[in-house]
């Protein structure tokens, strides 16, 4: 056997030299003085066991080395140190003070606010067995130091520096004032006399850090009864065991407690609620209860936020709306306390803030942040709770006292304004005026009237808006009036054009037509609303429909069809009105899209009903498409024109079916009684057309009844003048009153209308009362082919000039000007030449009606003139 294969005593040998490595990791852990004191030992152990295995290897175990001993350093006699983990924590401590130093030579401040997070760190272990070390106090202090020497720097030289080196600037500034504090003593020790503090021995031990209250069942606790309570034996403890005990000195160390522990996992917001409970028993003054109550609903909100629920839970939306409430009566009885975005907070836990007398203490909060919340909550729990169940009624209830809360957040805010107006405050007035308009725009005035005087009645006497006084609430019109122009006033951007489309809104669900048309106009609002966020779209498309159905109730079908069209023509009316999600079989939408619908969807007592919706955008265009279809029944050049696709497309599909039955819902009705308006039957369709029980949700259904007949009537007739003017030289306008119940004046009107827009061909003779019809020159059918044939050469023409001009890159232009497009025109051939140009058709233009019309798109696609 070869010789290279014997290894003995190569397993002896190497369990030995495992004992020793073993051996030698389980003394790094002791304490420093053991290890110091066997480290001579377990080294010599080490370098006779490797003489020993050097000596005793024969053979083949000389070439088998240890992969571990060919990559130490060439020298191997070196002694291994072992070290203690107090010693390793040092150095770890000393590695990242030179880090922060050498960041601060640069002025790295993202660095060096991530190295004193690690840093803080490290020196929480090292004080779990000894004093603070002095390095560590230097390099905080000369780091405050150099703070502030930077503030004062960019104080005299106005420069700014990037976003991140900025904001670690910012967090390293909060975080250092913080930690000195806990280290004052012997920061001011090492700033009276540096090169003694660090030479001497003598250190004061830290105090612990607080932690976290926990309870635990005690048997004995010598508490007053008073901070027991009722929690039969139990009680809270601290660190130790010792129990803590609510004082008014201490609450705002727990305050500052419960206000670092935000944010982190596994942490008690119940224990935290029932701790802040007990503090309000105990505060004094005006402001702890302030900082309690600031603190202890931002807790409350932070409940959903670390939940799976969807929503606030009832009990404690009340619970915040109850404190809400009471931190308003605080504020409002104590005027020299102001809770301010922008206040400073007071950072010495020891004692409170003093102030005497004129002077205000500024405390950092957002009183309009909670009622926005609140209501963002309310809003929430609505979407979720079944609208077709009590539960909803009674959440509803729960508006009432929000409305109060906005008020009075309204009046409160409006004072500070008065008292110092800058943008920050002028900018929460306008916020808290939006949400409170957004809250009665949709109502009828009965219900906001009703709202008001409630409001009036919750309020103390002593507080009196200036916006809206009181009195002038009684109003629903002057009131949102007042607030809307506030808005227009005081604000720009999102702000204003919300307030401008929820007066609109208001004016149209009052019937005030022509005015919420105007301002419509005037505001240019379709031209920029795609600039806007989602939500201000959704109020733009409920706007839109609105005006719609005042247009529809007004009688005036053609605008209320125009403005329909856009949203009902596009078959989505859920999603752009915001009352439901469609969702596709093959839609790409994530679930974080999804997720952010939902949240956009509307409560469902402020939906517009859609099935009302597409009942009055059918008539509209049954009324509009019925005449057009026989007008263009003899006229080829006007086949192609359509006013509604989706009208068109359900009735080719009705006329399609083997077998119509009877009406079965709303669009039934209507597709049931356009075909009998186009047989002549005019008073089936309004039979059929009265019948459908979707009228008695609109107010005054009787009415609406009254003026669909009357527009059946005058609909049936311009459908019977086009579909046999061809066989009559000349009718008597008595006859045609006779036949659709119309007095002969409308009818003569009617008659004069179709004339003037050259939709008929025929003339009104008033001395005999009769229709003189004129008869056109009758196209062949190889005329009729070649006026198809023309327009078909147009479109295609046009085609290819957006592709040309596409393709170029707007190069078409100059192209077409150098080759002398005019040539087309001027030659009788283009657009303005031909058979088209050159003759007119009796019947062959395009019906214009009169009356009151929008005009300048200013409604975008909807509304055309």
């Amino acid at each position: 056997m070869s010789r290279f294969f014997y290894g003995g005593g190569s397993d002896s040998e190497s369990s030995a030299s495992e004992d020793e490595e073993l051996y030698s990791d389980e003394e790094a852990e002791k304490s420093e003085e053991e290890s110091s004191s066997e480290e001579g030992g377990s080294s010599e152990e080490g370098e006779e066991g490797s003489d020993d295995e050097g000596a005793g290897k024969s053979g083949a175990s000389r070439f088998m080395r240890n992969v571990s001993e060919s990559e130490e350093s060439e020298d191997e006699d070196v002694v291994k140190v072992v070290k203690s983990a107090k010693n390793k924590r040092l150095e770890e401590l000393e590695s990242t003070i030179k880090l922060i130093e050498n960041a601060e030579k640069i002025s790295d401040w993202t660095v060096i606010s991530a190295e004193f997070d690690k840093l803080n760190r490290q020196v929480a272990k090292v004080l779990q067995s000894g004093p603070v070390p002095k390095i560590y106090v230097k390099i905080i202090a000369d780091l405050e130091d150099f703070v502030n020497e930077t503030v004062a720097k960019q104080k005299a030289s106005n420069k700014k520096t990037n976003t991140s080196n900025a904001k670690g600037f910012n967090a390293i500034k909060q975080k250092i004032k913080k930690n000195n504090k806990d280290y004052a003593t012997q920061v001011e020790k090492y700033r009276a006399n540096k090169g003694n503090f660090m030479e001497s021995e003598d250190e004061e031990e830290k105090k612990p850090a607080p932690t976290a209250p926990r309870t635990t069942k005690v048997d004995r606790v010598e508490a007053p009864a008073a901070v027991l309570g009722d929690d039969d034996g139990f009680a809270t403890v601290g660190r130790g065991g010792k129990t803590l005990q609510y004082t008014p000195e201490s609450i705002l160390k727990h305050l500052r407690v419960i206000v670092e522990s935000r944010g982190k996992k596994n942490t008690d917001r119940l224990e935290q609620i029932r701790t802040m409970e007990k503090l309000l028993e105990v505060a004094q003054n005006p402001y702890q209860r302030i900082r309690v109550y600031l603190t202890l609903i931002s807790t409350r909100f932070d409940l959903t936020s670390t939940s799976n629920a969807n929503y606030m839970s009832v009990e404690q939306w009340k619970a915040a709306e109850q404190d809400f409430a009471t931190l308003l009566s605080v504020l409002e009885t104590n005027r020299d306390y102001v809770v301010s975005e922008g206040a400073e907070e007071w950072e010495d836990d020891e004692k409170q803030p003093q102030i005497t007398a004129g002077e205000t203490l500024y405390i950092p909060g957002s009183i309009v942040s909670y009622v926005e919340r609140l209501d963002d909550e309310l809003t929430r729990s609505l979407q979720h709770i079944d609208p077709h169940t009590a539960e909803y009624i009674e959440r509803l209830s729960d508006e009432k006292q929000l409305y109060t809360n906005l008020v009075r957040t309204q009046i409160y805010v409006e004072a500070l304004t008065k008292q110092e107006k800058t943008d920050a405050r002028q900018d929460s007035l306008n916020r808290v005026v939006v949400r409170r308009l957004e809250h009665i725009y949709f109502k009828p005035s009965q219900v906001i009237t009703i709202l008001e005087d409630g409001t009036e009645k919750a309020l103390p006497s002593e507080l009196v808006s200036t916006i809206t006084p009181r009195g002038s609430t009684n109003d629903a019109q002057a009131l949102v009036h007042t607030l809307c122009n506030y808005l227009f006033t005081n604000s720009d951007g999102i702000p204003r054009a919300r307030a401008m489309l929820c007066q609109i809104y208001f004016l149209a669900l009052h019937d005030q037509y022509y005015r919420s048309r105007d301002l419509m106009l005037m505001s240019h609002l379709s031209e920029s609303i795609a600039n806007f966020d989602v939500s201000s779209q959704i109020l733009f498309n409920r706007t839109l429909v609105q005006i719609g159905l005042c247009a529809f109730r007004a009688g005036l079908v053609y605008e209320a069809q125009n403005t329909l069209s856009e949203i009902c023509g596009s078959g989505r009316q859920k999603e752009l009105l915001a009352q439901g999600i469609i969702l596709q079989r093959f839609s790409t939408v994530s679930p974080e899209q999804e997720r952010l619908e939902r949240q956009r969807q509307l409560p469902f007592h402020m939906h517009i009903n859609l099935e009302l919706l597409e009942c009055i955008y059918l008539t509209s265009s049954m009324f509009l498409e019925v005449p057009l279809m026989a007008q263009t029944s003899s006229s080829p050049e006007l086949r192609r024109r359509m006013i509604s696709k989706t009208f068109r497309r359900m009735l080719d599909y009705n006329e399609r079916q083997v077998f119509t039955g009877p009406a079965e819902n709303t669009r039934d009705g209507v597709i049931m009684s356009a075909k009998f308006l186009a047989a002549g039957e005019w008073k089936k369709a309004a039979e059929m057309l009265n019948s459908i029980k979707i009228w008695e949700l609109m107010p005054q259904p009787e009415k609406i009844k009254e003026m669909l007949s009357q527009q059946i009537q005058e609909e049936g007739l311009r459908t019977y003048l086009f579909t046999y003017a061809p066989f009559y030289d000349s009718l008597s306008i008595s006859t045609l009153s006779t036949m659709f119940e119309l007095p002969e004046k409308k009818i003569a009107a009617i008659i004069s209308r179709m004339i003037s827009h050259e939709e008929l061909g025929a003339a009104l003779d008033q001395v005999n009362d009769a229709i003189v019809f004129r008869k056109g020159v009758e196209l062949s059918r190889l005329q009729s082919q070649i006026v198809t044939l023309a327009d078909k050469s147009m479109n295609l023409l046009e085609a290819n000039e957006k592709t040309l001009e596409q393709r170029t890159q707007g190069m078409a232009n100059a192209f077409q000007r150098e080759s002398g497009p005019g040539a087309r025109g001027r030659g009788g051939r283009g657009r303005g030449g031909g058979a088209r140009g050159g003759h007119k058709f009796p019947g062959g233009q395009q019906r214009q009606p009169g009356g009151q019309q929008f005009g300048g798109g200013a409604l975008g696609g909807a509304i055309k003139a």
